[in-house]
């Protein structure tokens, strides 16, 4: 069958939940300090009783690590530090002997700078045969190459500096959109794309259920890589307009389904991530008239705290901005396309540190009310290691406690600027991916049961009484109030089917909205109180006599004309229509 055949909400995947693993930092099975597949094998019966679906792994493919594992150095292999083939054999055979499927991170806009492909087409010059694999350019006009501002444009790197990395052997730049030792591909070549396609089938052939797409949208670039607009604050050019979503995309992404997926007789999974990427964009990518891909990560809603100088310029999330985007997505892929519904992954900080309360009176608490609030919506719930536990953010105290590139080249240069090292540090804290990386939480013991030896992260301290061992043990924890949102996914029609219709877009504090499904007969009410402080509601017309489904404090079954919500209570009702 080929995918999408029906609409995405006649999908096997619309009931579905999946669950991201972050391979360094789940379980090390070897005292090695750093998680491997072993490690996930040992853990899959957790998995089991949390739920989920469907398993995403992060990479796990040969690499030198620059950026912990995406930058790729052979794409059909598993790096020796995660295991080996057989072990990835094994855990496959066992994820789908438990019924879930496993989900593989291509990684496919850029490789390591050591992969075979970019040694040749670095040292076969100008003229070598795998020269256009990747892209060269030559310096400005009249610029000597190799000095500052000789750049081919004047775009910059997500990870800060140059987009571009001068050769001295040959002469010329290549483009690199992240870290120099990740260069870009070029997706003009017809010979990248069929390069791609065969190691794409390869890994379907041996079984695996779909692929997460990183930075999927970014692989057309606009023909002469023109100069960015340069932004106050900003010493390079924002090359985002010429490459996100750029002319070529949907023709590169409908030409991978036919080559890659039309036709297969098991029922995959393909979720595109797409930085910049609008509701417009999406409609078309996830239309199944299109036959491109399922779903797409957007990161707008992760984007509302932040200001003009970028993620690490924080400032206070405003709700009525939350609801205001996710309502947007909810009602532009409301017919034909679908959404991905997430709050962490390895890339954000812990949610319930981030629009959360976790101080200890209202940490779990809080952690409901989020998993709540997104589980409810339409789309496809991801959860990310940890998250059903309501880990939160680590108390980082000086940068030596960082490992992320990202956060490591933001400190070097806003050290170079001048700015103060606890600014720098207060900003790294909220905002450094290494908050989603500490290892996860399995115990109270001295590395909370991630490894025997020395982890490659420091555990988060607060693993002695935030771990999966006293959760599975207490029917009131977070895991278990994920458990039973999980099930609801699985049994609650409305869910996949329903419509969805925001409440109170205008208020401060109170998070409301309902999903009705005609086709089944009920309505779903959501109410959360996003405050640490009681919260007088007015209630919806007919939901006297509602059903409470899930709350997240113990509450009464029935809802009167003005309800109160307490401080970050959440709670479901369900009515017939």
């Amino acid at each position: 069958m080929p995918v999408n055949e029906a609409g995405p909400a006649d999908s096997w995947w619309s009931q579905a939940v999946v669950y991201q693993i972050y391979p360094r930092s789940f379980a090390d099975s070897n005292a090695d300090g750093i998680g491997d597949l072993q490690g996930i094998v040992e853990h899959l019966d957790y998995l089991c009783e949390l739920g989920v679906d469907v398993l995403w792994l992060s990479p796990v493919y040969p690499s030198p690590h620059d950026d912990n594992g995406y930058d790729i150095s052979d794409y059909q292999d598993i790096d020796p530090l995660f295991g080996t083939l057989a072990d990835f054999d094994r855990l496959l055979a066992a994820v789908h002997d438990r019924g879930m499927k496993l989900v593989m991170d291509l990684v496919v806009n850029h490789t390591s700078d050591e992969h075979p492909w970019f040694i040749a087409s670095r040292d076969g010059g100008p003229g070598g045969p795998l020269r256009d694999w990747y892209i060269w350019r030559s310096a400005r006009d009249g610029m000597e190459p190799g000095t500052p501002g000789a750049e081919p444009n004047n775009w910059g790197s997500f990870f800060s500096g140059p987009a571009w990395a001068y050769d001295e052997a040959s002469g010329e730049y290549y483009l690199h959109l992240f870290s120099p030792k990740q260069p870009d591909l070029n997706w003009e070549n017809p010979a990248v794309r069929q390069a791609v396609h065969t190691m794409m089938r390869w890994w379907l052939d041996r079984g695996v259920d779909g692929f997460r797409m990183d930075v999927i949208n970014l692989l057309s670039k606009t023909p002469g890589l023109p100069d960015g607009a340069v932004h106050e604050g900003s010493r390079y050019g924002d090359g985002s307009p010429h490459y996100i979503c750029g002319p070529r995309v949907h023709e590169y992404l409908a030409e991978m389904h036919r080559e890659v997926f039309e036709n297969r007789p098991r029922k995959l999974l393909t979720v595109g991530e797409m930085p910049g990427v609008t509701v417009e964009d999406a409609r078309l990518f996830t239309d199944p008239a299109r036959r491109e891909i399922d779903m797409v990560f957007q990161f707008e809603h992760v984007g509302l705290d932040q200001g003009p100088g970028g993620k690490f310029d924080v400032r206070p999330l405003k709700l009525t901005d939350l609801k205001a985007s996710l309502g947007r997505w909810q009602a532009g892929l409301g017919d034909t396309g679908w959404n991905s519904l997430y709050w962490n992954n390895h890339d954000q900080p812990r949610v319930v540190s981030r629009f959360g309360d976790d101080s200890p009176a209202y940490r779990d608490r809080s952690a409901k009310l989020l998993a709540t609030v997104l589980h409810l919506h339409r789309g496809t719930p991801y959860v990310y290691q940890g998250e059903e536990l309501g880990m939160a953010n680590a108390p980082f105290t000086s940068i030596d406690d960082f490992r992320d590139i990202e956060s490591l080249n933001h400190h070097r240069d806003q050290t170079a600027l001048g700015v103060d090292e606890e600014q720098i540090l207060a900003a790294l804290r909220r905002r450094s991916r290494d908050n989603a990386r500490t290892p996860m939480q399995w115990d109270a013991t001295r590395h909370a049961g991630f490894t025997a030896g020395t982890p490659w992260i420091a555990v988060n301290p607060d693993h002695r009484h935030v771990n999966a061992k006293a959760q599975l043990a207490d029917p009131d924890s977070v895991f278990h109030y994920y458990r039973r949102l999980i099930a609801l996914r699985h049994t609650e029609p409305a869910l996949t089917h329903g419509d969805f219709h925001l409440l109170h877009p205008g208020h401060q504090r109170l998070y409301a909205f309902t999903r009705r499904d005609p086709a089944s007969g009920t309505e779903l009410l959501v109410l959360a109180n996003f405050s640490a402080a009681d919260l007088p509601v007015g209630l919806p017309d007919g939901w006297e006599h509602g059903e409470m489904l899930i709350a997240n404090v113990p509450a009464t079954t029935s809802l009167k004309g003005t309800h109160i919500l307490r401080p970050w209570e959440a709670r479901v009702h369900r009515r017939d229509v």
